[in-house]
């Protein structure tokens, strides 16, 4: 696979491999019965390491809170808060290692998502531009990427900065979230403007020395907030994107450009672009959002047909709301594996690296936690034992996206597995497997059981009579190292709620 300096190239060949593997991949039609999980307890398994690969799995995303958002959305306070800006030196030197590489010695996450107008959103003299809201901003989202290891950003609106709406608000609340708030003009004129806008506002990140490897005009483009956001119609969308796509593909030309952050090509502004072959020139993917839902949707859910060749990945996850549960944990572990699996997603995203503890949606969000510097709120049950500036793992979900980042290194290539099904032709969805090798060549496999009370034993041909050492997961587990064993069939149980990465050794 051709990485990311050649982007012209990627392009086309993630288009090639979807096209190829998508008929292999869904397999057949789904049926699902209730009775799926009970009294399951083996099957056997066959990776296809001799066969083609299915794609290229370039790595993993997150996003970053650079900045305050008031408890469960409710808005955008004045307070500067954000990280790494709040951490000590030392706590910002731990999250980078420890979380944004997942303790590799080289590189884990692979991108960052950035959510222009909301987390980046100062705000220039003439209201027309996105600028640091506080001083030293992109300096310390640099040193973040940098010493991480992180590739770059996955850059994407909330909003236009004010100076372009109709209420002159970053905010895109409404009565009904959809009316009245979106750009002041849709002339030809003033969206070229805009459009020259956001390049600007992208030159303002890169002049810092971040790299843009994506870029997205808008998230969720048919939801007004009460946080940074705005309302476009289908029509309006494809428009103000045929506008200002070009001139970001001319000024950034090995940026991936995606649409439409929800509803991908399914929704009406996807299917908006589809219509339209100008658009249609600068869609380089679909982007959905399918958050906190059951992994086998990405089973018997089919979002490759009507991509037009275009990859297919989700690029926002979390769970909005509930509390969190050991199951949510392992199905987060499956989500990923079956995006890719069924889907041949090249990538996917986690919503928030680290979130604050004084926010109610904070543990359906994150995969860590810090204390503000302004959170003095030492009392029992509001984590009294984390020190302002300091942050701490959120398990259940850490533990869920952690085994990806650290075994699942850039530009692994998957294969594919064959794997039992139920008698009416569907597929396991609470034991999920994924096979791969990394560019070294060393191969990889990961399983899951999401069963609550029954162990599960998979006996799997790896083609290979090396060694392979084991790593748990699982809601209260991060990387617990198992007995090493011998191929080419091994013969593994995994215990309730638990996820498993096997390794190749050396």
């Amino acid at each position: 696979m051709t990485g990311l300096s050649r982007p012209v190239d990627r392009r086309s060949v993630l288009r090639g491999m979807l096209a190829a593997g998508a008929a292999a991949t869904l397999g057949p039609a789904i049926n699902l019965s209730s009775a799926q999980a009970a009294g399951i307890t083996t099957g056997s398994y066959r990776i296809r390491f001799d066969q083609a690969a299915k794609q290229t799995i370039l790595g993993l995303g997150f996003e970053i809170q650079s900045d305050s958002i008031a408890s469960g959305n409710g808005g955008l306070p004045s307070t500067v808060s954000g990280v790494p800006y709040d951490l000590t030196a030392s706590e910002r030197t731990r999250f980078y290692q420890q979380m944004l590489k997942a303790g590799r010695s080289d590189r884990g996450f692979r991108f960052c998502r950035l959510a222009l107008g909301l987390y980046h959103r100062g705000v220039s003299a003439d209201g027309k531009h996105l600028v640091d809201r506080y001083p030293g901003q992109t300096d310390l989202l640099a040193e973040m990427v940098g010493q991480a290891g992180v590739e770059g950003l996955m850059a994407e609106y909330w909003s236009p900065a004010p100076g372009w709406k109709v209420n002159n608000s970053l905010v895109g609340q409404s009565a009904d979230k959809k009316t009245n708030y979106g750009l002041t003009s849709f002339a030809p004129a003033d969206l070229d403007a805009l459009g020259d806008a956001m390049v600007a506002d992208l030159d303002y990140l890169a002049a810092k020395g971040l790299k843009i490897s994506y870029w997205g005009l808008q998230n969720e483009p048919d939801n007004g907030e009460d946080y940074s956001s705005c309302v476009y119609t289908a029509a309006q969308y494809r428009d103000t994107f045929k506008a200002v796509a070009p001139k970001i593909r001319a000024k950034y030309p090995n940026t991936i450009i995606n649409a439409d952050s929800q509803y991908g090509w399914k929704g009406a502004y996807g299917q908006a672009l589809l219509a339209d072959p100008q658009a249609m020139s600068y869609v380089d993917n679909w982007t959905f959002h399918k958050i906190g839902t059951d992994s086998t949707g990405q089973i018997t859910t089919d979002y490759v047909t009507g991509a037009a060749g275009r990859p297919v990945f989700n690029n926002e996850f979390e769970y909005l709301n509930g509390a969190m549960t050991d199951w949510r944990c392992i199905n987060t572990a499956q989500s990923i594996m079956n995006w890719m699996t069924f889907q041949n997603s090249p990538t996917w995203f986690w919503l928030h690296a680290l979130k604050p503890i004084g926010n109610s949606e904070s543990e359906g969000y994150s995969l860590g936690l810090w204390r503000p510097p302004g959170d003095t709120d030492f009392s029992a049950g509001h984590y009294p034992d984390l020190q302002a500036g300091h942050w701490q793992f959120n398990p259940r979900n850490w533990n869920a996206v952690s085994g990806f980042v650290k075994y699942l290194p850039w530009d692994s290539v998957r294969y594919h597995v064959e794997e039992p099904l139920h008698t009416d032709g569907s597929y396991y969805s609470e034991h999920r497997i994924m096979a791969w090798r990394t560019t070294a060549g060393k191969p990889v496999f990961a399983l899951t059981n999401r069963s609550a009370t029954e162990s599960y034993t998979y006996t799997v041909d790896t083609q290979t009579a090396a060694a392979f050492q084991g790593h748990r997961y699982g809601p209260a587990t991060t990387d617990q190292t198992l007995p090493a064993k011998t191929g080419p069939t091994l013969e593994i149980t995994v215990p309730p709620l638990s996820i498993e990465f096997w390794v190749r050794t050396p």
